[in-house]
């Protein structure tokens, strides 16, 4: 049996609105040399349906509904094992193939990197409009060598939060430690980054993927993410230095009141997360009496006053944009 050489896996979840279009944008690209792998955690919509209906006509797709939800991470992790390729292409729900894409990853994987990453385009939501052509900085592509890890963690991390970028070898996901990252909602980061890499790296320069902007469906949830979350796993990494990591964030950003105040704006800070905050960390009593006097501040207010501020200070600021698109009980 010939096995494929790239499996596009997809964990998905009450994504029936989008993730039509995600299919439609990849089943014309397809090759024999290509699957699509979809890993459903138990969605309540009709996400197996609309699905389905391109299982019927396209034999490349194979579709495996979990009886509960595990959480993105084992679900990806699922993916991975269900996939029978050299590659695994992680990618989301709701995101788009630009054309040419799947040509261009496998051209790359024949060169074997044991990690390729894709550079993507950032879109409005209804993908209307480009809000940044390019998301990872580079115009050319980069070959990053394992002894230059650090630069590839630095160069390439933050965009990689984003996990439809990643392809990586399948042999190298399934030997490393996985389950210490359930939960992280970055198992991928956690796999590449734990202990150095075999082989190369490739950085794509070329936009090969549409996302939408501010479509996520954990934006509540954006402070325990990005302020205690990320930065845990990213200073979990012993094969970095910490002057990369420092280069990277921080390893206790929520201590900037600032960035407490921009997660307030966008409705995911307030005094349930105060609370949670004060239990897991001794903090002076200036950042507590700051903290809480964010917190309870009227959220629209608060929107409204950033919306200002980065209007005039920072018009071209990516964080106007996350003003703009995060989905914001208070816009």
């Amino acid at each position: 049996m010939e096995y494929p050489k790239l499996s596009i896996c997809i964990a998905t979840y009450n994504r029936a609105n989008y993730i039509g279009e995600t299919l439609e944008s990849i089943i014309p690209q397809l090759t024999n040399e290509v699957e699509i792998v979809i890993v459903d955690g138990a969605s309540t919509d009709n996400t197996q349906g609309v699905v389905q209906n391109y299982q019927n006509t396209c034999p490349a797709i194979k579709y495996f509904k979990l009886p509960e939800k595990g959480g993105v991470d084992q679900d990806y992790c699922k993916a991975v094992e269900y996939a029978q390729g050299e590659y695994c292409w992680l990618f989301p729900d709701d995101d788009l193939f630009m054309p040419g894409a799947i040509a261009i990853a496998l051209e790359h994987i024949r060169n074997g990197y044991s990690l390729i990453i894709l550079n993507a385009r950032s879109m409005t939501p209804d993908l209307s409009e480009i809000l940044a052509p390019r998301m990872l900085d580079i115009e050319v592509d980069e070959i990053i060598e394992p002894a230059d890890f650090d630069s590839l963690f630095v160069r390439a991390v933050s965009f990689m939060s984003f996990i439809g970028c990643v392809v990586v070898k399948r042999s190298l996901w399934m030997d490393r430690d996985k389950e210490r990252y359930w939960g992280s909602e970055f198992v991928h980061v956690g796999v590449v980054f734990q202990a150095l890499l075999p082989g190369s790296a490739l950085l794509v320069a070329e936009p090969q993927i549409m996302i939408r902007y501010g479509n996520a469906q954990w934006t509540s949830r954006a402070f325990s993410i990005w302020m205690i979350k990320w930065p845990l796993l990213l200073w979990s990494f012993q094969a970095i230095s910490d002057r990369a990591k420092q280069l990277v964030m921080p390893m206790e950003p929520w201590r900037n009141l600032k960035e407490i105040l921009y997660y307030r704006a966008i409705g995911a800070f307030d005094y349930k997360a105060f609370a949670a905050m004060l239990r897991q960390n001794s903090s002076p009593w200036w950042w507590r009496l700051g903290a809480f006097s964010i917190a309870v501040l009227p959220g629209k207010v608060v929107n409204a006053a950033c919306r200002f501020l980065f209007s005039i200070v920072r018009k071209n600021s990516k964080r106007m944009v996350a003003y703009d698109l995060a989905h914001s009980k208070y816009s």
